[in-house]
């Protein structure tokens, strides 16, 4: 008797990272080319991109090395891939589902998994983005890849800053790194994001906006640590870039006297930003200022809770019209955010 039901394809969207020490360069070089990353002529970028990956590639394969030589985050994306097949399969039992990740600087190529997906024929395809909150220099630019390979799109979500099994996992884990850590007392709780030139803010990316609202919303969840904020990490290059940075929040910290619980706010994953910069770099100048406490929460990962968020996210994405929308099916953008793909309601 042959399976009558219908094909539901998802799609996982994410940057991607080295499988080791020779691939380093080359993503990195495929990184500073996205023209969404560097804003500048093509030849400019291009060289640009060229003089960057080569200049920082002894450095990251340093970093990949104590990783194992590689990037985790592709392992990690497919068991969450598996985690989400499996909580999809008993509440949408008329759909054959299968899920891929789809990486946007290193295989596997946004491109390859498009003609993988058309290949299947499936009768649905939903695009979800690992970046909860929309920028135009990762869920912009993986859309871009997956439309200009043609790949196939009946429904996307563009962003779920405040789906409620999203904030409800995000308290819960750094209530419970803290309760792990003994319970300390006078901690700032520092939400570190990823960071974004000025620039691209200024220009009507939503991120930072996003970032806000998230943080918002679990630290409401979270009345025993009313000393919060919001941070950011990664800068690279000489732009100005949206802060305050993580290095300086530390600083401050270290400051006022305070212990510090830091998580990460904007990174569903585990890689070289959490890892080195985090477990490593920012923990030792905590350490280095004589910060008393400093404690970080993990990444959501396979957290049971924040699967579910990922599958209600596909599972409202299926009840509405086709189309691309953040999660609640309405544009939740201020109007003067440009760089948000929805239209601006009447």
């Amino acid at each position: 008797m042959s399976d009558a039901r219908k094909k539901l394809a998802v799609v996982l969207f994410n940057l991607g990272g080295p499988d080791g020490p020779d691939s380093v360069r080359p993503f990195l070089r495929n990184l500073f080319r996205d023209p969404a990353i560097i804003q500048a002529p093509g030849l400019i970028r291009e060289a640009l991109a060229l003089f960057i990956s080569t200049v920082r590639a002894k450095e990251a394969r340093a970093n990949y090395a104590k990783m194992g030589g590689g990037s985790p985050l592709l392992p990690e994306t497919i068991r969450q891939a598996n985690a989400l097949a499996d909580h999809l399969a008993p509440q949408w039992p008329d759909y054959e589902i299968r899920i891929w990740p789809a990486m946007r600087y290193w295989h596997p190529f946004t491109h390859d998994v498009a003609e993988e997906v058309k290949a299947w024929q499936p009768d649905e395809t939903v695009l979800l983005p690992l970046y909860p909150q929309l920028s135009t220099t990762t869920t912009g630019s993986s859309l871009k890849a997956w439309r200009d390979a043609g790949g196939p799109e009946t429904r996307a979500i563009c962003c779920y800053p405040t789906e409620a099994a999203f904030l409800d996992a995000h308290a819960a884990m750094i209530r419970k790194a803290w309760e792990k850590a003994g319970r300390p007392e006078n901690v700032r709780l520092l939400f570190s994001a990823h960071g974004l030139p000025k620039k691209i803010v200024d220009a009507g990316d939503p991120y930072q906006w996003q970032v806000e609202q998230t943080v918002a919303a679990v630290a409401k969840q979270l009345p025993e640590f009313p000393d919060y904020q919001i941070c950011y990490q990664s800068r690279v290059g000489p732009l100005e870039w949206i802060g305050p940075s993580t290095d300086k929040a530390i600083h401050q910290a270290a400051e006022d006297g305070k212990s510090i619980l830091l998580t990460p706010i904007a990174f569903v994953s585990e890689h070289i930003e959490t890892l080195v910069e985090l477990d490593e770099e920012y923990a030792e100048i905590a350490e280095e200022l004589g910060i008393k406490t400093y404690v970080r929460v993990p990444a959501l990962g396979l957290d049971r809770v924040f699967i579910e968020s990922l599958a209600n996210v596909v599972g409202n994405a299926l009840r509405r019209e086709p189309g691309l929308f953040p999660d609640d099916g309405k544009r939740i953008c201020p109007a003067d955010c440009k760089g948000c793909p929805c239209k601006t309601a009447a």
